[in-house]
């Protein structure tokens, strides 16, 4: 094996060695905190694995997705109703919600990814707005306006619910299963298409990817992930309503911890939604009545100073040994 062979390798173990890492502190954290604090530390792994879908297709294939709570929405419903009504398990249901959320984002996204730019990401809003005053008016099937509760005890629960710690457990397994995705989309045939799709989509069209089949391969998978955090974030809650579960605000703090972190990369979105779930947490006990207005000051220097990401930002200083701000501000600014 060649010197430049071996450093390949032990390059491409260095991040699973540190997943692995990451892992075992996590885990010895867990032992270490009060119930509070296991469900928002829970809070942060679930929007790293919210953040890591809509990277699949937001970052990697340059579609904005304004709507994707739709299927963290759908999941959730799936699971609630098919729990409560049919009497399944969670672990069936959680399966399931994935797999129905990626069936609808099938349906819709050979329609809608024939639109680009602003025309795309107002149509997927446009979606998942629709579809929560679908729910509403379901009141029979999903309970409407009034809301939804999955069983968690009793003879009607053929799953127990988790409580905290078990909680702690799964979202940590779905962040770690958003990361693994990611990660093998990056590195692989797939991953290259879609990135080529982002930069030049007729280019990309003009050496043999199929681009209509790729992008929508990609919206299933994001919802697919979405779908089943949705799933198990409705299991924690217990009762759910339509506001809450399509709320816009989730897609939004969605795009902005990978626009933060930086798109297109797997580490960004991690870097994001860690640094903007702690930044959040710290403002709210801190600054209770004023957290709001000083974490979305905080993201517009961000985005002014840093507009390609901090992962992005770092790896390109470190390529050209310039990590001035203003140099970086009239690159992309002026």
């Amino acid at each position: 094996m060649s010197i430049s062979t071996q450093m390949k390798t032990r390059r491409s173990l260095i991040p699973i060695a540190l997943t692995l890492v990451a892992v075992v502190l996590a885990l010895v954290l867990k032992s270490h905190l009060p119930g509070g604090e296991l469900r928002a530390v829970a809070t942060i792994f679930m929007f790293i694995a919210l953040s890591q879908a809509w990277n699949i297709i937001g970052g990697f294939t340059g579609y904005a997705s304004f709507g994707q709570v739709v299927f963290f929405g759908m999941g959730g419903y799936f699971t609630a109703v098919v729990m409560l009504k049919w009497n399944f398990s969670f672990w069936l249901a959680l399966v399931l919600s994935g797999c129905f959320a990626a069936l609808f984002a099938i349906l819709i996204g050979q329609p809608l990814l024939k639109l680009k730019g602003h025309y795309f990401a107002i149509a997927t809003l446009g979606v998942a707005e629709g579809m929560r005053e679908v729910v509403i008016n379901l009141p029979d099937l999903t309970g409407g306006g009034a809301g939804i509760s999955v069983p968690i005890a009793g003879k009607f629960a053929k799953t127990q619910y988790l409580g905290d710690g078990g909680f702690y457990l799964l979202f940590l397994a779905l962040a770690i299963f958003a990361l693994g995705i990611g990660t093998l989309v990056s590195r692989n045939k797939f991953g290259y298409g879609l990135r080529a799709i982002h930069q030049n989509e007729d280019a990309a069209a003009a050496v043999g990817i199929n681009t209509v089949r790729s992008k929508v391969m990609a919206y299933a998978l994001s919802a697919f992930i979405t779908g089943i955090v949705g799933a198990s974030y409705v299991f924690q809650q217990i009762t759910i309503f339509p506001e809450r579960l399509f709320d816009v605000e989730i897609t939004v703090l969605m795009i902005m911890m990978v626009v933060i972190g930086g798109s297109g990369t797997v580490l960004g979105p991690l870097v994001g939604a860690l640094g903007l779930q702690f930044v959040s947490e710290y403002l709210r006990q801190h600054f209770t009545n004023a957290h709001t207005f000083i974490l979305g000051g905080i993201i517009i220097v961000a985005v002014i100073l840093i507009p390609q990401g901090a992962v992005n930002y770092l790896r390109e200083g470190r390529r050209t040994k310039d990590y001035s701000l203003l140099t970086n501000i009239r690159k992309y600014r002026l």
